[in-house]
């Protein structure tokens, strides 16, 4: 049976609904009666399917979680990218699709870019602009991003082979501290930790709205950077789970008899697994705090949510792992108009209670930026990335 409330087999969103078509069994069905063509007979311009999948978070437990391994976020984004061939993509496709865009032009000028998204009323058209919430915040652009804040001249540790530090668009944009706190911690395990010459993104958000041949494009361009590091097998260190998976599952999708993005797919790793699986001196940090872990759902279904599990346990943290099933904010999906409730709906079924339950020295931990998000604007409580947890200057900051 699948794991997470069922999550893989009915989807988040028909925990809600309890409306068949957004179930992984419903959605599959229209699907498969859409490439029939005998009862959808519109094939790929079909409204009934689009509205079928447009409650689809993308969470990939319906591949991690069933015995049939059903992928309907690939499916999702398949449909999309043929749909939207003859009809227009909503207005948060563009602003939330391309954040990528947005985020290299908010790190030119963070401050003028933060007060048009956190000034009232400027705050309110760009998010009617943007085709987001009223409700929600925009996420501030932080004052330096982490490439900013790279040292010029980094000290160069000999004793271990190099390491990329993925600076992803995210934690390179928004959450800077997170990602130094990463790349202190390789340091201090003794690596060579290098971060790609130039800003790159996997590309992520696009396949949530169906923009596949931008997406592609984006992976082949990475490909021929990194072709050398990765024939010489240097290994890339993520932090944000949903961007990894794109290199272990998307990638190989698309370039499957690329060699190199098979040697890549291999050389993937999360902080944790990195450091379980390739530093056997590390020196762990002792905790005595209790530490609430909400999982995201691409480290459960495509990456190893063990190592992550195992890691913390190392720190002799008291751990709770939550067993709530998907944040509901699933990448920009809780950020929409039209998605708000629906998304809100998701997480207090259960995650927002448990956390407002926590007495507030009790750490969270989510290392997904829209889980991150989902649970501060909805609860208030601040949480924190696994690189924060291991890195000793951490500590002593708070």
């Amino acid at each position: 049976m699948c794991r997470r409330h069922d999550s893989g087999v009915m989807g988040p969103s028909y925990q809600v609904t309890r409306d068949e078509k957004h179930s992984t069994r419903g959605r599959a069905h229209l699907l498969f009666e859409m490439l029939r063509g005998e009862v959808i007979k519109d094939g790929w311009d079909s409204h009934e399917v689009k509205e079928a999948l447009d409650l689809c978070l993308a969470c990939k437990g319906c591949k991690g979680e069933c015995p049939t391994n059903v992928d309907m976020a690939t499916y999702k984004a398949e449909f999309l990218a043929h749909y939207h061939q003859h009809h227009f993509r909503p207005r948060h496709a563009y602003s939330m699709g391309q954040i990528y865009r947005a985020a290299r032009a908010g790190n030119l000028a963070p401050r003028v870019a933060n007060f048009f998204t956190q000034t009232t009323g400027l705050s309110a058209l760009t998010k009617e602009i943007g085709g987001i919430h009223a409700k929600r915040k925009i996420p501030r652009f932080a004052a330096k991003s982490f490439r900013k804040c790279l040292p010029k001249n980094p000290v160069r540790a000999m004793s271990k082979k190099p390491v990329y530090l993925w600076a992803d668009t995210f934690n390179n944009a928004f959450n800077p501290e997170i990602a130094m706190a990463a790349y202190r911690v390789l340091h201090k395990a003794g690596f060579d930790v290098r971060i790609p010459g130039a800003s790159m993104c996997c590309g992520r958000p696009l396949y949530d709205y169906g923009f596949l041949p931008e997406a592609k494009n984006r992976l082949k361009k990475i490909l021929n950077e990194f072709r050398g590091a990765i024939r010489e097998g240097v290994d890339f260190v993520f932090l944000e789970p949903s961007c990894a998976s794109v290199f272990k599952e998307e990638l190989v999708s698309l370039f499957p008899h690329d060699l190199d993005a098979i040697r890549l797919s291999q050389q993937i790793f999360m902080l944790s697994d990195f450091l379980l699986k390739k530093v056997s001196d590390f020196e762990w940090p002792r905790l005595t705090r209790k530490i609430l872990v909400q999982g995201h759902c691409h480290h459960h279904s495509v990456l190893d949510f063990e190592s992550e599990k195992l890691a913390l346990m190392k720190t002799g943290a008291e751990l709770d792992v939550l067993d709530a099933g998907c944040c509901g904010m699933a990448g920009s999906f809780g950020f929409s108009k039209e998605h708000y409730e629906i998304s809100q709906a998701i997480g207090e079924r259960s995650l927002f209670k448990k956390i407002r339950d926590e007495p507030s020295e009790t750490m969270i931990l989510a290392n997904g930026f829209s889980c991150r998000e989902q649970i501060q604007q909805a609860t208030g409580r601040r949480t924190f990335h696994i690189a924060q947890i291991l890195d000793p200057e951490f500590h002593e900051e708070c």
